[in-house]
């Protein structure tokens, strides 16, 4: 078997053994840059600052002071696919991705370093969450997850669901504005724990197509999207989900808010929605180009910043 990039989240599920993205581990100097790196598979990135941070395949880490003009990191001690990015602070952060890599950065994404792999395990760390710079969560596929409480440096296994939902892929992972963990998972499957993580109930929202993302609002409102242009949302932490209508089919792969307090949701085929009613209600977009659409973030009070398959999407 394979390994299989379908899609950003579900070509991260991988069925294989043998073929992983960085089966030499060689180091990523300035020297070594990857070719044409703005146009790489892009499948995650964070804003801390003024500065954006944008991970993706062949341990690509695009980064960004203005929002337009992109350069590599410094150093990258992998080639591996970065499926995740989170900033803890404007010089703390964390990158993840295919062969169980861990990276931390503390230049603001200028240099990182090796803190976790395990290549040939076939366990990508598919989206991860730090709520403080030492404890934090990653997970995967088949309900796999895995814990640190001293910055990245030792993991310990954890399991999510229970029964029928031991083994749903894991996508996403995110935090409430109270502090309840939040996963997005295979199936229409979330999973809520109120606890750090300790324990966890499984929700299901009725419908089978995998949930790819989720984010929460600045008012404490949750949103998910995912296959087939699914979307719901939560008003009262997480405990129970409505279904939103989207207006496409298209899978849905990231959600911002807006300076404005707009709502953009990114899909395939240059899928853009647009909520100005805290995601209750969305105006669909297509964008003439159709790009995969692959991450959003907010650039400013109304401009998202998108990121696709193919790099950064010019404004």
């Amino acid at each position: 078997m394979k390994l299989i990039r379908f899609l950003p989240f579900v070509a991260l599920v991988s069925c294989a053994a043998g073929a992983t993205t960085a089966q030499h581990w060689p180091t990523m100097t300035a020297s070594q840059h990857v070719a044409n790196a703005v146009r790489a598979p892009l499948l995650a990135a964070a804003r801390v600052g003024n500065r954006i941070v944008a991970v993706g395949d062949h341990g690509v880490v695009l980064l960004s002071d203005d929002g337009k003009t992109y350069r590599q990191a410094k150093t990258v001690p992998v080639r591996s696919m970065l499926t995740s990015v989170q900033f803890l602070d404007p010089q703390h952060g964390y990158a993840a991705g295919h062969d169980g890599v861990v990276l931390g950065t503390q230049d603001g994404g200028e240099t990182w370093t090796l803190l976790r792999a395990t290549p040939g395990e076939e366990q990508p760390i598919l989206s991860f969450h730090f709520d403080s710079q030492e404890h934090g969560i990653a997970v995967g596929l088949y309900g796999w997850a895995i814990e640190t409480r001293d910055g990245g440096r030792t993991w310990t296994e954890r399991h999510v669901g229970a029964g029928e939902d031991a083994d749903r892929h894991l996508f996403h992972v995110f935090a409430s504005p109270h502090g309840t963990l939040l996963i997005a998972g295979e199936a229409g499957t979330l999973y809520r724990s109120a606890d750090g993580g300790k324990t966890w109930d499984g929700i299901s929202t009725g419908n089978k197509g995998s949930l790819w993302y989720g984010t929460a609002l600045v008012d404490g409102t949750l949103l998910v999207c995912g296959m087939r242009g699914h979307l719901y949302r939560s008003s009262d932490d997480g405990r129970t989900w409505q279904a939103v209508q989207s207006g496409t089919t298209q899978s849905l792969t990231g959600i911002a808010q807006m300076g404005d307090g707009s709502v953009v949701v990114a899909g395939m085929a240059g899928t853009a929605l647009r909520s100005l009613d805290g995601g209750r209600t969305f105006t669909l977009t297509q964008r003439p180009e159709r790009e995969p659409l692959t991450a959003v973030i907010a650039a400013g009070v109304r401009s998202p910043v998108l990121m696709s398959m193919a790099g950064p999407v010019a404004h």
